[in-house]
């Protein structure tokens, strides 16, 4: 490129002295020669030069290898990104909010309030996995994105239906694999993928050291025997082993226990028998399901948990902090969970920690008192 310019230059040079010796002019002295200033056809040629080192970088490429092995070529500047569903969605809001071209599905109630506005007006994309609906093609394909990337727990056909999808779509399809202990390396490689390296790193240290003193307090805990209960009837459990209860698994002995257990947020169906006969000493209540209505019900009643008094509902806002999706909004949950359930152990300020969460994946700032509306049914009764 320095050979491109310097050529230019000296053409330029040429052109003007052969301008002056054509005109009849007498030659320049070394000090007016110095003292002139600059043709003007310079400053057009260094524009051009300009102009064309930076299309080159725009329309750049590089290589990039997935989590499951693909090499996609992707553009070196990302600057429009789509998500493949909710769980992603979470994830990108925190590396990259203003490079997204659309959300996974409509912002929930309870999250307004917390985002800035301009990022509800965002176009629908739905979303790959789960859900009820499925990815809209034609909505994407208007957004201009220039990458999707999903995130967490790869699916057994994933390969197969992100090359797929590739192919039918002209749009770079890339693959985060994210568990709970992982996702400090997901997100340094999508700082790498994003041209994000310092953003990843801050929220990647911030993970694992959140994630080493959750860690710390489980392996020194005494586990208390729990449920994690959804469903509209409170007859649905999220079983030991399932990709939804990594929280529940690390910080409790999760009773669930279950034969096929559910890769669903809803988790697997039971009876009221079996959770007479697992008969937890906490019950923690997803923020859809009947936590309102135990305290008058004469069968939850028979429940050790309930009678005393030990059953809580999972703090939501503006995701639920236990998960579904089972993003990285779960650290909150596993702070809250720790400082619920071993207070001793526990001993940090849980709303300076959640609200230094707030501020690195959020953006935004939260209040004492807005913290304590997030938590009223989740505390120590």
């Amino acid at each position: 490129m320095k050979k491109i310019i310097t050529l230019l230059l000296a053409l330029v040079m040429a052109a003007s002295l052969l301008a002056g010796c054509a005109s009849g002019g007498a030659a320049a002295t070394p000090a007016e020669t110095t003292a002139a200033p600059a043709p003007a056809e310079t400053t057009a040629a260094e524009t051009t030069a300009a102009e064309t080192t930076t299309e080159a970088e725009t329309s750049a490429t590089k290589i990039f290898t997935d989590s499951l092995g693909r090499e996609v070529e992707v553009p070196t500047h990302i600057t429009k990104v789509a998500v493949s569903g909710p769980l992603a969605q979470i994830v990108l809001f925190a590396i990259c909010p203003d490079e997204l071209v659309g959300i996974a599905n409509e912002w929930d109630e309870v999250a307004q309030g917390f985002f800035d506005e301009k990022y509800y007006n965002l176009p629908v994309l739905g979303q790959l996995y789960g859900g009820k609906g499925e990815l809209n093609l034609e909505t994407l394909l208007a957004s201009g994105a220039e990458v999707v990337i999903d995130v967490g727990e790869p699916k057994g056909s994933a390969k197969e239906d992100l090359d797929a999808l590739q192919e039918q779509t002209g749009i770079p399809f890339i693959h985060v694999t994210a568990m709970l202990s992982t996702f400090p390396d997901a997100y340094r490689m999508l700082g790498d993928l994003l041209d994000k390296q310092d953003e990843a790193e801050k929220i990647a240290a911030y993970l694992e050291k959140t994630y080493a003193n959750i860690q710390k307090i489980s392996e020194g805990a005494d586990k208390v025997n729990l449920l994690y209960i959804t469903g509209d009837e409170g007859h649905n459990v999220i079983a030991q082993g399932s990709y939804h209860a990594e929280i529940i698994d690390l910080l409790s002995n999760n009773l669930a226990v279950v034969d096929e257990p559910s890769s669903k947020g809803t988790g697997n169906e039971v009876d009221m028998e079996q959770i007479f006969n697992w008969n937890p000493d906490y019950i923690i209540f997803d923020p859809s399901s009947i936590y309102s209505e135990i305290g008058d019900d004469a069968t939850w009643q028979q429940v050790k948990a309930i009678q005393d008094g030990n059953y809580f509902e999972a703090p939501q806002g503006p995701y639920n902090w236990m998960g579904f999706p089972p993003s990285v909004q779960r650290y909150l949950g596993m702070m809250w969970m720790a400082k619920l359930l071993y207070p001793d152990a526990a001993d940090f300020d849980l709303y300076a920690e959640v609200s230094e969460y707030f501020e690195l994946f959020y953006h935004c700032s939260l209040s004492q008192e807005k913290f304590d509306e997030l938590v009223k049914n989740s505390i120590g009764k």
